[in-house]
């Protein structure tokens, strides 16, 4: 299957919300939108855009409005090797899918000649070094762990020292999931910054949110409460497979203009794409009349 048939697969319940939707009932439309968690004010703003469009030409209109807001920050990962490692720190919430992002990430990565390794900087949570460990061997990366409840900020400084000894070209960092109102794990997070910037003054190169995509609007929260903590360079979004709320991206892509990396739409290895808008806007609208 490919990766057009996989998104229109894993956004079958979003686009679920906008079938049979006729677009010449203009509030059966922005009502549709609004289930889609597109989010009400971006609702009323697209179908108020499209309503004085001939019936036939109103999809089109709505999915050229859609590629126009979102392929701005449709944007590639890009990880270049340079002399020192290019570092990306991971967030995100508990339950996001970092640690299975970063395993897919490193796959894709070894496989265009990348070396990789890997922090288990989540010293909290039972199992998520094990979890991690499980995808270094997969990826035959190495990986650095610490004892359990060890500050994560130590392990961090640690594991970079031995990593200049040993150098790689990308460096994943997987932290504990964190709660955006639990100011003390958050501020934990400022300081795994602070210790990656005492080795390279301009790492990390990357400091990605993962997003849980049947989360819905209150992703909006968490963007903006991570982005004051910890400066965000993009993010991805997973689960969309087991989500009815997906069109939360445009959202997002409204209230933030954050790059938007990639796409998981399941549990496979292969199951974490680029983003591109207009196979996402295919998607979302494919139950459209």
């Amino acid at each position: 299957m490919g990766w057009l048939d996989k998104l229109k697969q894993g956004m079958k319940k979003t686009a679920a919300r906008l079938t049979g939707v006729s677009v010449s009932d203009v509030d059966s439309l922005e009502e549709s939108l609004i289930l889609a968690d597109v989010g009400v004010k971006t609702a009323h703003e697209l179908v108020d855009s499209v309503k004085k469009e001939k019936p036939e030409q109103v999809k089109e209109k709505l999915s050229q409005i859609l590629v126009q807001k979102l392929s701005p920050v449709a944007k590639p990962l890009e990880i270049r090797k340079t002399d020192i490692p290019f570092i990306i720190l991971m967030t995100g919430v508990n339950g996001a899918g970092k640690t299975t992002t970063i395993g897919k990430l490193a796959h894709q990565y070894k496989n265009r000649g990348f070396s990789v390794a890997m922090i288990a900087a989540d010293t909290f949570r039972a199992g998520a070094s094990e979890q991690l460990g499980r995808w270094a061997e997969r990826t035959k990366s190495p990986i650095f762990t610490g004892a359990e409840n060890e500050d994560p900020a130590a392990l961090v400084y640690k594991s970079l020292e031995s990593i200049k000894k040993d150098p790689v070209d990308i460096v994943f960092i997987d932290t504990a999931g964190r709660l955006q109102n639990k100011s003390g794990l958050m501020q934990e997070l400022a300081k795994i910054r602070r210790i990656i910037q005492k080795h390279y003054e301009n790492a990390p190169q990357e400091t990605i949110l993962v997003l849980d995509g049947t989360s819905g609007q209150n992703i909006l929260s968490q963007v903006k409460l991570f982005q004051e903590v910890c400066p965000l360079t993009g993010l991805i979004m997973t689960k969309l497979d087991g989500s009815a709320k997906g069109g939360v991206l445009v959202a997002l892509a409204d209230n933030f203009q954050l790059p938007v990396y990639a796409l998981g739409v399941g549990e496979g290895i292969d199951d974490l794409n680029a983003f591109t808008a207009p196979d996402y806007v295919n998607a979302l609208l494919e139950n459209v009349k």
